[in-house]
């Protein structure tokens, strides 16, 4: 008959590194480091490389201010340009506000030619 295969002796030799003493239960320390290894990466891509993540401010509120800014300033650029765009129009047709205050001022009689 064959005899049950004896464990690893729990005496280490003190020839090999501490690294490679037999470790009851390997398997389940291999798959949390394995777990651990997970959460870190996880972690990293979600919060940066910092060191302190959760000092850090958030980046989400930075960017959508300026992406409102941003569209503002668009917005006053765009209203401008129409605004003067606009008053060229107006002053092709003749309908300038400077031109009609001043035409309105030629057209009206003297007070001294009413009889």
């Amino acid at each position: 008959m064959s005899s049950p295969p004896s464990p690893p002796s729990t005496d280490p030799d003190p020839q090999l590194p501490e690294a490679f003493h037999y470790t009851p239960d390997e398997e389940k320390y291999v798959l949390e480091a394995d777990a651990l290894r997970h959460r870190q990466l996880r972690s990293a891509l979600l919060y940066g490389s910092s060191r302190y993540w959760r000092r850090r401010q958030r980046v989400w509120p930075a960017v959508i201010g300026g992406a409102i800014l941003i569209a503002l300033i668009c917005g006053v650029i765009a209203l401008v340009g129409a605004f003067g765009r606009q008053q060229e129009i107006n002053e092709e047709r003749g309908w300038g506000a400077n031109r009609q205050v001043g035409s309105a001022m030629i057209d009206l009689p003297a007070p001294s030619d009413r009889p």
